[in-house]
């Protein structure tokens, strides 16, 4: 199959897990009525963005994966017949939390997960507090319609995580993410960070061959101190832009990916296969110097 019609769901959330969850499934179903054949949903899409603060209490929003959410989306999965990619806040085992996206097959089956590799400790991103870093490595996963890589938000910055990936087999690189600006920010730096978050995952798309889909929230959190940015988007295998979400609204959409263009577009364009692989040791240093 060289055509593939991938779903993205950019959504607000409240404050009611299943409430989101409830709401999810709706716009898959949504996305399935389009003809979306696997959907990506934005990350931990079944709560607000709690990692705004340093809360014990925001523990509770844990489940084991698989568990209760994956179990749902496996039915509704099956009933429609598409793939649903799913961020979820993931409790390991007592004391153990990760951030963690489970992938659900056409079928219903589920395919395993991939846990979240860079955790930021930002003003308002305090993830470390929640997240242990993951310890499964970067995956992909063969699904009914493709061979799909995952990654996670702040992974989206890391050219190394989205090269590893691709050289594993993705055909296409999902982005379920959670970022926005802070309110009091002036438009200048809105537009800025917003430019350079589009353009890092846009250059994965070029260096490695691969469509890159990138599934953003939206709406204001933390009682109006932030703006989650939506701006979703595909990319094709070269980062030409096929979708771009807008900033403000709730948006369920579906994009047409062909995945041979990636054939055409690393023959032309040879940047894997001219790669110096025999010079990249030093890449696993933390820094280049006599210590």
């Amino acid at each position: 199959m060289s055509n593939v019609k991938v779903g993205l769901v950019q959504m607000s959330c409240v404050a009611d897990k299943q409430a989101n969850l409830e709401k999810a499934i709706r716009e898959v179903r949504v996305a399935a009525a389009k003809g979306a054949q696997i959907v990506c949903l934005q990350e931990l899409f079944t709560s607000l963005y709690f990692c705004d603060v340093e809360d014990y209490d925001n523990f509770k929003l844990a489940e084991p994966i698989p568990g209760p959410s994956t179990e749902t989306l496996q039915s509704v999965a099956k009933e429609l017949g598409v793939v649903i990619i799913a961020s979820l806040f993931e409790k390991r085992a007592e004391g153990l939390y990760h951030n963690t996206t489970a992938i659900i097959d056409a079928d219903g089956s589920y395919l395993g997960k991939y846990r979240k590799m860079h955790i930021p400790d930002d003003p308002a991103y305090y993830e470390k507090f929640y997240f242990t870093p993951g310890d499964l490595g970067y995956k992909v996963f063969k699904t009914k319609f493709a061979t799909i890589g995952i990654l996670i938000c702040w992974d989206q910055w890391y050219p190394e995580a989205s090269r590893i990936t691709a050289l594993m087999g993705a055909e296409i690189m999902f982005y379920p993410t959670a970022i926005g600006w802070a309110t009091d920010q002036d438009e200048e730096t809105n537009k800025d960070q917003y430019n350079a978050w589009q353009t890092i995952q846009r250059s994965h798309a070029v260096a490695n061959g691969v469509p890159v889909v990138s599934v953003n929230r939206v709406g204001f959190e933390q009682d109006g101190a932030m703006k989650f940015w939506g701006g979703s988007f595909v990319t094709n295998a070269q980062g030409k832009l096929m979708y771009l979400g807008s900033h403000e609204d709730e948006e369920t959409v579906v994009v047409d990916i062909d995945k041979n263009e990636s054939d055409f577009f690393r023959m032309h364009w040879p940047f894997l296969r001219d790669r110096r692989i025999d010079s990249y040791q030093p890449i696993t240093k933390r820094f280049i110097d006599e210590d």
